[in-house]
């Protein structure tokens, strides 16, 4: 491919908690997946992100969670389908006030952790984000390639692929907390973000190659080393020809 967006999750911090570095990643990335209050982020982080984003010209998309401050968005929670599409639009609409202060609109929706997990297989949950992102308008949705959620969002959906996560051999994310859940090493994420904008092909745990052509590459900002793995991986594309392209203006 001969472009490539490369999105990272930020404004995760809270009060005066804060995680990974916004500002530098930001002069990295191509989309910024802004944590919207629920698992992660508040009034202040969003706006904050929402400007040094929009300087940048970087887009702004709405990373949507089950309400689970406690425990980062990332366990799985059964909530009722017309609650969870209800409280998807509450957070797009949170951050597209600031995303509006600063002169931009959010460009398009992810969901974060546990529910980006749940909706790879849970049909009523996928068709709960759909519905929720539909009542805000058409916004285009991140999501992993075969999952419900994407099948749910037809024409909306756009595929993506992680560089610093481990894939199952079914092309699922390794579970975090088991081995190889991460890739640590740059030189591995740098490989990883190669060969898929070259071959679009990604290697799972156990070596199986998995056709994987996604248009976003996640660089996830609480990956330790997380800068330096971006920088490298902006800088390998763009050696090899790939220029890092928002997917959604």
């Amino acid at each position: 491919m001969s472009d490539l967006d490369l999105n990272s999750d930020l404004g995760e911090g809270f009060g005066v908690w804060q995680l990974g570095d916004d500002e530098a990643l930001l002069d990295v990335v191509t989309s910024a997946n802004v944590a919207c209050g629920f698992h992660a982020g508040d009034a202040s982080t969003m706006r904050s992100v929402c400007a040094a984003a929009a300087a940048r010209g970087v887009s702004i998309g709405a990373q949507v969670s089950y309400r689970d401050l406690a425990g980062f968005g990332r366990r799985f929670i059964d909530v009722e389908p017309a609650r969870l599409a209800d409280e998807v639009l509450y957070q797009i609409g949170a951050l597209e006030a600031f995303a509006r202060a600063a002169g931009t609109r959010v460009s398009y929706v992810k969901p974060h952790g546990a529910l980006y997990n749940a909706t790879v297989h849970h049909d009523a949950q996928a068709q709960a984000v759909v519905n929720g992102v539909r009542a805000f308008g058409d916004l285009p949705i991140l999501g992993l390639p075969g999952s419900r959620l994407l099948a749910e969002a037809g024409a909306a959906g756009v595929e993506e692929a992680f560089a610093d996560r481990g894939y199952t051999p079914e092309g699922t994310l390794v579970p975090r907390g088991e081995p190889e859940a991460l890739l640590i090493d740059t030189a591995a994420v740098v490989a990883r973000a190669i060969r898929l904008a070259e071959a679009g092909e990604i290697v799972a745990v156990d070596g199986t190659v998995l056709a994987l052509p996604a248009r976003s590459l996640c660089l996830h900002g609480d990956t330790p080393g997380a800068v330096h793995h971006a920088r490298a991986v902006r800088r390998a594309l763009e050696e090899a020809g790939v220029t890092p392209t928002p997917f959604a203006a």
